[in-house]
């Protein structure tokens, strides 16, 4: 009958609701990660390196992916310093054959994929119309097209083992978007909603072994946002006040990931 399923609806709700409050007040125990082969991407620098640290202090094997070989070798000598194994591989992201064809070859010398961090992002700072083109499509590339691909890659393996973990990581700015930021908001947006249907998939097919993980971390001070100032202040409400915030003046000293 419909009451009766609308009464397990909302004791489902109930039990979730329950559960979210608890894991946000006890600091849940951490997930047993030893000897996991981990991808990450954008590894050569900033979030991307400062997660493979973390992982191989847990005992992961270290895959990883970036277009800046220099850095990205620096990285797995950090890996390697720390304990951990390190394959480090050039991989351009905005090409898709590129990912398709190195995802093949990790596969082959190193193993299956079983924690795939989808990190790497470009962004361009500059308002809507002052974007080239060419850089609009690069920033999607990057920063949501590439999610699409390195999950095809490795999907597969971990549906057919009924086992793995997809990490993807969005921006506090895929939930709110900020000025002279067009595409990077645009392309964490969707990262979001990507996830968000990707873990219903997962859940429709019944492959329960297998999580997914969206991060939405606020603007962390690396390369990426270097020169990038916000202030918080007092306010009741973000639309409202957003110039209040700074949020419109948040890219005026934009510089970039620029080398030495």
């Amino acid at each position: 009958m419909l009451i009766v399923e609308i009464l397990f609806l909302l004791r489902d709700i109930v039990i979730a609701c329950v559960a979210a409050v608890w894991n946000f007040l006890i600091t849940p125990k951490y997930k047993d990660v030893k000897n996991e082969i981990v991808l990450i991407t954008g590894s050569a620098n900033g979030i991307g390196r400062g997660l493979a640290l973390d992982f191989a202090r847990r005992g992961c094997i270290l895959v990883l992916w970036d277009i800046d070989e220099a850095e990205n070798e620096k990285t797995a000598q950090l890996v390697t310093e720390a304990g951990a194994k390190a394959y480090p591989y050039y991989c351009d992201l905005s090409e898709r054959k590129e990912i398709y064809r190195i995802g093949k070859k990790v596969q082959k010398e190193v193993g299956d994929v079983t924690i795939l961090v989808n990190n790497a992002g470009v962004v361009i700072g500059k308002s809507f119309l002052e974007c080239p083109d060419e850089e609009i499509e690069n920033s999607f590339q990057v920063n949501t097209l590439a999610y699409f691909w390195t999950i095809k890659v490795f999907l597969p393996k971990m549906i057919e083992k009924n086992y793995g973990h997809i990490v993807n990581m969005s921006s506090s700015l895929g939930l709110t978007g900020i000025n002279k930021l067009t595409d990077y908001c645009s392309t964490k947006f969707a990262v979001v909603g990507f996830n968000e249907v990707l873990s219903y998939e997962l859940q429709h097919d019944q492959c329960d072994g297998i999580k997914t993980t969206l991060i939405c971390p606020q603007c962390v001070k690396t390369r990426m946002f270097e020169g990038c100032k916000l202030r918080i202040l007092p306010t009741e409400a973000w639309i409202a006040s957003c110039r209040f915030f700074g949020t419109m003046t948040f890219m005026d000293g934009f510089v970039g990931n620029k080398k030495d």
